[in-house]
């Protein structure tokens, strides 16, 4: 592998579009995404040296003559905060990351035998790596590092992440019988 590319700690499964790509409405264009969801404490210094790697690239040995303000690629878990509410399966002080592609990527199964092309295969609340690869950018005044996707393996199931509550949570069993002549 090259000193930008790795390979991810295992992590959960977030807004995987993997399998069709999204309309990106900061780069004008299609493209396949996924956020990663690291546990606390998550041992992320593979990708931290891809990370820095790409900055040497772009701006030289020396940090201090790279641009102020980079964006950084390793966000806080509490970003995610809606109206004060961290998500379910969130926690602060907890690392997400972003990683995109124009391409689409490829998607094996945990045993690497297999390619997982079904969604309800690979969902948000799944376990997951990824293979990325760390690139420093300069474009339109925004500066930072950025991990493009290159491909993906599922490494197990898990609790299902989405907006809506379970149908166990939903509804409550119903009383005796209903007349649906009388209902409408």
């Amino acid at each position: 592998m090259s000193e930008f590319n790795a390979v991810t700690p295992i992590f959960r499964v977030s807004y995987p579009n993997v399998f069709k790509p999204k309309f990106n409405s900061l780069s004008k264009k299609e493209e396949f995404s996924i956020q990663a969801l690291y546990k606390k404490g998550e041992n992320l210094d593979v990708l931290k040296k891809a990370a820095h790697n790409a900055c040497v690239k772009k701006w030289g040995e020396n940090p201090a003559k790279w641009p102020a303000n980079l964006k950084n690629p390793f966000r806080d878990q509490k970003e995610r905060a809606k109206e004060g509410v961290i998500p379910d399966g969130c926690e602060e002080g907890a690392i997400f990351m972003t990683y995109k592609s124009d391409a689409q990527p490829a998607v094996r199964d945990a045993s690497s035998t297999t390619f997982i092309t079904e969604p309800s295969k690979f969902y948000a609340g799944c376990y997951a790596r990824a293979s990325v690869y760390a690139m420093a950018y300069d474009v339109n005044g925004g500066r930072g590092v950025t991990f493009l996707l290159n491909h993906l393996q599922f490494a197990g199931d898990g609790k299902p992440i989405s907006g809506r509550p379970s149908i166990e949570d939903a509804f409550q069993p119903i009383e005796g019988a209903i007349d649906a002549t009388s209902v409408f």
